[in-house]
């Protein structure tokens, strides 16, 4: 659920959000990047200009001698010299060349002794609004060579700042190249942040159409190998995972509701059959027979909620170290002994860590199992193989098909044998069993033996293992049916 907050300045689109973060960034960037460029080309032109106009100077005063002034223009004259002046400290112009001719000094500037040429910018009235560089140079009188002995005289010389220099056309160039440089990064952003997310959103799309009804639906796979990619993978498995426990959780409770039905029925027809026929109808018979119905029904809502709490429960329930050999000495002892005999031969005493309970309950379910479908004997043995403690139950009866093994651990499966032998039976204990193994880490199988069933839990070693208990010691057991605990294949 997404809450839409007032007043947020940022617009929710990821590509939005880029785009305007890219934009903004190359805005930044640029902008720094230009003004120093612009900057640059400025100082770099007016430092040529200048260069160019101290060489005409230096040229000029060059061809000077005492009591000669040459004229000021040099044999190849350029552009960056275009006014030259020569001017005494009165401010008059002695001597200038034909562009600077009839004009006031370019400058009133008069550089100290000792100071060299010194530039400045000015824009005279006569210019007609255009500024000029200006270039100024002291003549001493008391230089050896000074053409004019007389007084101190300058030297102006001066050229139109070109437009570069003197607008702000290289500041607005800049500016615009800056402005279209940033629209160009956030165009660029949006469309590569938009053909990267279109993946994104098709599998958003495909995600929104896997409802419970249809959970078929796969979201499309990017070819490349990124984390778009894994992404798809990964919401493809989930949505696999997802389907397989919504089917299992439908066939769960049509399985269910079609145990349930029959003792609810059966309820029901006892009970009709008493009010309307209460004179012919046994009532003590007749409620025998509910109490019945009503202990099977209860014997399949309790194994359901086994089930469900040994499949879903959490797998914090408090663990203890448990002897498999003590365990088993303990259910098989229990046993009634006007049955089929029993004998336990514990090859070591391996230690799981486990609930008591739960063990338990799978040892009492695959021994009352193991009595009811044996002809003359149940072998247990309890021993260890590598890092697993291994508990195997066998008995000398028809035994389970191949293609039988894998399906008498579902839910509710019932084989022939066993609607025979147990027609009472529930279905679950075989699952409970299964479920319960593998909450402890460990598995429930049916192996191959050359006659009957072989049922083999394997669990893990707790961390403290015990050393094998010496010997093998058999006892011999035997009960019949353990109440409800019974193998439903």
């Amino acid at each position: 659920m997404s809450i839409d907050r007032p007043g947020r300045l940022y617009p929710r689109s990821l590509r939005a959000r880029f785009a305007l973060a890219a934009g903004a960034l190359s805005l930044v960037v640029l902008t720094v990047v230009g003004a120093l460029a612009a900057y640059g080309v400025r100082n770099r032109v007016a430092a040529d200009i200048s260069e160019q106009v101290h060489v005409a100077v230096v040229d000029w005063v060059s061809r000077m001698r005492p009591g000669y002034l040459p004229p000021p223009n040099p044999a190849r004259p350029t552009a960056r010299d275009r006014y030259l002046q020569l001017v005494d400290s009165r401010g008059r112009v002695v001597v200038a060349n034909a562009a600077a001719a009839g004009k006031a000094p370019l400058s009133t500037l008069k550089p100290a002794a000792g100071h060299g040429m010194q530039d400045i910018t000015v824009c005279p009235p006569w210019s007609e609004g255009e500024c000029l560089l200006v270039t100024a140079l002291r003549l001493d009188p008391r230089m050896p060579d000074a053409p004019l002995p007389g007084g101190v005289h300058y030297i102006y010389a001066g050229t139109v700042q070109p437009v570069v220099v003197a607008r702000y056309y290289l500041e607005a160039g800049f500016g615009a190249a800056v402005l279209i440089g940033s629209l160009v990064a956030a165009w660029g952003t949006w469309m590569v942040v938009g053909r990267t997310l279109r993946p994104v959103r098709a599998i958003s799309t495909k995600m929104r159409e896997a409802t419970a009804r249809d959970l078929s639906i796969r979201v499309p796979t990017p070819p490349h190998e990124d984390e778009i990619a894994e992404f798809a993978r990964a919401s493809n498995a989930y949505l696999d995972r997802l389907e397989k426990s919504v089917t299992a959780y439908r066939r769960f409770a049509s399985m269910v509701s079609h145990e349930l039905r029959s003792p609810v029925t059966a309820l029901r027809i006892q009970a009709e059959e008493a009010l309307m026929y209460f004179r012919e109808v046994d009532t003590h018979a007749a409620l025998q027979n509910t109490l019945r119905s009503a202990e099977r029904l209860e014997a399949i809502i309790d194994d359901l909620l086994a089930y469900t709490r040994v499949k879903h429960g959490a797998a914090a329930e408090a663990y203890q170290p448990l002897s498999l050999a003590a365990l088993a000495r303990d259910e098989v002892s229990a046993l009634p002994r006007d049955g089929i005999p029993i004998r336990l031969r514990a090859v070591s005493d391996p230690t799981v860590d486990g609930s008591r309970v739960q063990l338990a309950r799978v040892l009492n379910n695959l021994l009352a199992n193991a009595r009811r479908h044996a002809h003359s004997h149940v072998e247990v043995t309890v021993g260890q193989d590598g890092r697993q403690a291994v508990v195997t139950v066998q008995d000398d009866g028809a035994g389970v098909a191949a293609e039988d093994r894998k399906r008498i651990f579902q839910p509710f499966v019932r084989l022939t044998d066993g609607l025979r032998l147990d027609p009472g039976g529930s279905g679950l204990g075989l699952a409970i069993s299964r479920e319960t193994c593998q909450a402890h880490g460990g598995s429930l199988s049916v192996e191959d033996c050359p006659i009957g069933a072989r049922f083999v839990v394997r669990l893990p070693l707790a961390a403290a293992v015990r050393e094998p208990a010496g010997p093998g010691s058999e006892s011999d057991g035997g009960r019949g049916s353990a109440g409800r605990r019974k193998r439903s294949w």
